[in-house]
């Protein structure tokens, strides 16, 4: 079809309010977002991440009653990062599995408190081990790959025992989601689903959420490009995302979210899979960064840059302006 001006005015839908809204391709809504939140030890405790301006760590009670406000305002789930006292950290990340361990009674008190909200849970060993790395190392230390699943097993395991509704892997160890459905099942957490981070890069991006849950200063400067994704590698995200499907992934990750839209945008079209995306730490701090001096218009730019989430296709989106958007979204 041969379009023609003046019979063809591409500005006539655009002059009305009503008609923009009447014909928008993609709509976003509160049922999109899936909230991080931190969690520490103690009671009545309240840490600000300084690389993360307005995010804060937060004790089981408190995090308990952030939930709930999250939920009043229509969010559906939220997803939960432990920050590991550096005592309880070791080179076998024990702690990761322990059934009284942070993660697993923030679970069970944010389950027990509100029900009806999702409570997705990090399978994945860097908040537990002594080296900041996401699976167990040798004496070089490289990643061991089948030594890591044992333990990643036992950590979603003990995270549907405290009741998570979504395990999600995040560490990106080769064959590690078949062998957590095959242990779901037999132990019978048939309807625990798997969010697996089937496309999650070697970014720079993540550094404020390192400090977020105290893994930087135990990396000490090493990285981990031999298990997470080559930034130049997009045919190889497919691979990853097929496989873990045939292993037993319900929903699929990409990591990070904006800089790798074209990877959300193959993943659906190529799989047409309930496909998530992370609006990481770093893309977070940039905005802020530039909201605070004045850059860019707060409210409208987080909007926008959540459309360009669904625009490329994504059902959902982690992101730490969850509860800013839900607001900014709510009907007047």
């Amino acid at each position: 079809m041969i379009e023609q001006f003046p019979n063809t005015r591409m500005r006539r839908l655009r002059k009305q309010d009503f008609t923009r809204r009447l014909v928008a391709e993609n709509t976003l809504t509160v049922s999109d977002l899936i909230c991080p939140m931190f969690v520490l030890e103690g009671v009545n405790q309240k840490e600000s991440v300084s690389s993360m301006p307005s995010v804060e760590r937060l004790s089981i009670d408190l995090l308990v009653k952030e939930a709930h406000e999250l939920v009043e305002l229509g969010i559906p789930a939220i997803a939960l990062f432990p920050v590991t006292p550096m005592q309880a950290k070791t080179l076998c990340a024990s702690e990761a599995y322990n059934p009284d361990g942070l993660a697993q009674r923030a679970v069970r008190a944010i389950k027990q408190a509100i029900p009806n909200i999702a409570v997705i849970t990090d399978v994945a060993l860097d908040p537990f081990t002594s080296h900041g790395q996401d699976g167990l190392i040798d004496e070089q230390g490289y990643v061991l790959n089948d030594e890591t699943i044992e333990v990643l097993v036992k950590q979603a395991i003990s995270h549907a025992q405290a009741g998570a509704d979504i395990v999600a892997p995040s560490d990106m160890m080769d064959g590690r989601v078949g062998a957590l459905r095959q242990a779901l099942e037999s132990h019978g957490f048939i309807n625990t689903c798997i969010m697996a981070y089937s496309a999650k890069y070697a970014s720079s991006y993540y550094g404020p959420f390192r400090d977020a849950v105290g893994s930087a200063g135990n990396i000490k400067g090493s990285n981990k490009k031999s298990y997470q994704m080559d930034p130049a590698n997009s045919d190889e995200a497919m691979r990853e995302i097929a496989l873990d499907l045939k292993e037993g992934a319900d929903m699929v990750m990409v990591k990070p979210g904006m800089p790798y839209l074209d990877i959300v945008r193959r993943c659906k079209d190529e799989f047409k899979v309930p496909t998530f995306a992370y609006q990481v730490s770093g893309e977070y701090a940039m905005h802020k960064a530039a909201f605070a001096n004045g850059w860019l218009n707060e409210d409208e730019v987080i909007v926008e840059s959540l459309i360009a989430f669904k625009r490329a296709g994504a059902d959902g989106i982690l992101t730490y302006f969850a509860k800013q958007a839900a607001i900014l979204l709510k009907p007047d």
